[in-house]
């Protein structure tokens, strides 16, 4: 899976209007973009209809922002990790009727943490 941190970092900067944003159709030369390579920093733009309501964030703030984006993603891979692995709910119901599949589960996830141990 491929995250796009760089739409989150855009509704992220602007939480009270999350779609402000757009992407130019030409550079700043008029020449057309094509449409798979839109989605960058320098060509996003304010949706017309948010002009005069919405202050486009820097380049910086906008990068800075998408970084931060991508430093929690790696921080928390452990997390995504021990999730596939964790025991599922149908074992979870059945351990909290039985005593000896709770102590299968506890162990369970004890391996799976010290697999997977927080950074």
């Amino acid at each position: 899976m491929i995250n796009d941190f760089l739409q989150d970092a855009l509704k992220l900067l602007v939480p009270g209007n999350p779609n402000w944003y757009g992407w130019a159709k030409t550079d700043s030369d008029g020449n057309k973009i094509p449409n798979y390579q839109r989605m960058q920093t320098q060509y996003v733009i304010v949706n017309t209809e948010h002009e005069g309501k919405v202050t486009r964030p820097t380049d910086k703030q906008i990068n800075d922002k998408v970084a931060e984006l991508e430093k929690q993603y790696t921080d928390n891979e452990y997390q995504r990790k021990r999730l596939q692995e964790y025991p599922s709910i149908e074992e979870l119901v059945v351990a909290l009727y039985d005593a000896d599949d709770k102590a299968e589960i506890d162990k369970k996830r004890a391996e799976i943490k010290k697999k997977y141990p927080k950074p």
